[in-house]
């Protein structure tokens, strides 16, 4: 049979090419039970490139009760952290095995329910959600623990389930610090809107920072998690103080007086810093002479804006290896809180290099 034929190549012909039995073929394709010399592999491998043979997944999954993939529930695929993150967990899970299947939510909650629903109809391995937009419901958590399928959640806490977590407090608290070291009194904050009740720990962190040095707290501006919600919120902040002024007003209203706006700005995420920058420009502000801005996240997306952006680094690499492993680990309590430490990475927006 020419490889390319529209018949589907099964594994008799796999083993009538090589000139060996059909068991032999399933231990080189399962790489086991038994071991097969390398000279008979090579054989069932050569069978297998030429005839173009594909293991059919959803049998081998009934037959060893695994289906090898993981879910990967993500709030929003174009935001370059969510990406990044994707990234890390598809490389942690490839290296042992696995197949990520990915499905985004756009944030909303009764999405989020129905594609979890859906993953576990697929029978994945393990479930990890990124960014939950709040805490599952007891009709929620009760499929989620019938189905036995371990389950991770990543950036935000969610009952019943292992959770894994950047130092938001105190990395949001290490980059406001740092801008306090610059000689800013009057630091701003740039926040994202919260689509549930749990605690925002960029907030506290830039508060603590002002505390602990004796400074008054600097405006606030509260935006979506986007470039253009951090345009409308840096608009805000040039603009006027409290309460913010609607967007359309600000982008007509007239600049604030250098004595009465913020120096500088700490900035809850990349996607925002990125609009920030933009109507700091428009303004005709410099930065950092001007405007000092630090962001929290640190996607390769802060590397490349003008200027380069300081970033609070979240661990992504780390935390997608913890995931990844915790899915796989057979654990006597599988419910357990990490976090890890975020990282100072300096650039022109603060001042640095």
């Amino acid at each position: 049979m020419a490889k390319g034929s529209r018949e589907v190549v099964t594994r008799n012909d796999v083993a009538q090419y090589a000139g060996v039995s059909t068991a032999v073929v399933s231990y080189v394709v399962n790489d086991g039970p038994r071991a097969v010399s390398p000279r008979t592999r090579d054989r069932v491998l050569e069978a297998i490139r030429v005839l173009g043979y594909r293991p059919n997944a959803a049998a081998r999954a009934l037959k060893v009760g695994s289906t090898r993939t993981f879910g990967l529930v993500m709030p929003d695929g174009g935001n370059p952290l969510y990406a990044e993150l994707a990234k890390a967990v598809e490389k942690e899970a490839a290296t042992r095995g696995y197949v990520v299947l990915q499905t985004n939510t756009d944030s909303d909650p009764a999405v989020e329910k129905r594609k979890i629903s859906d993953l576990l109809a697929r029978q994945v391995d393990g479930l990890i959600l990124a960014t939950p937009t709040g805490e599952p419901g007891a009709t929620e958590l009760a499929e989620l623990n019938d189905s036995g399928i371990p389950v991770v959640a990543l950036n935000r806490p969610v009952r019943g389930t292992t959770s894994i977590c950047p130092e938001y407090r105190a990395g949001a608290r290490l980059g406001v610090e740092h801008l306090i070291g610059h000689g800013h009194e009057r630091i701003g904050l740039v926040m994202g809107i919260e689509r549930s009740a749990w605690s925002p720990e960029r907030e506290l962190g830039w508060r603590d920072a002002l505390v602990a040095a004796g400074l008054p707290e600097g405006p606030i501006a509260r935006a979506e998690f986007s470039r253009q919600g951090g345009y409308d919120a840096g608009r805000q902040l040039l603009t006027t103080t409290n309460p913010p002024m609607p967007v359309k007003q600000a982008k007509v209203a007239k600049l604030l007086k250098a004595t009465e706006r913020p120096t500088a700005i700490f900035v809850s995420s990349d996607l925002q810093a990125v609009g920030v920058l933009r109507a700091l420009h428009e303004a005709g502000l410099d930065v950092p002479g001007e405007m000092a801005v630090v962001a929290f996240d640190g996607t390769a997306e802060s590397e490349f804006s003008w200027p380069p952006l300081s970033v609070v680094r979240q661990p992504l690499e780390a935390v997608a290896q913890k995931a990844v492993s915790r899915l796989l680990d057979e654990v006597d309590e599988p419910v357990e809180a990490f976090t890890y430490p975020t990282e100072l990475v300096l650039r022109a927006s603060c001042g640095c290099n």
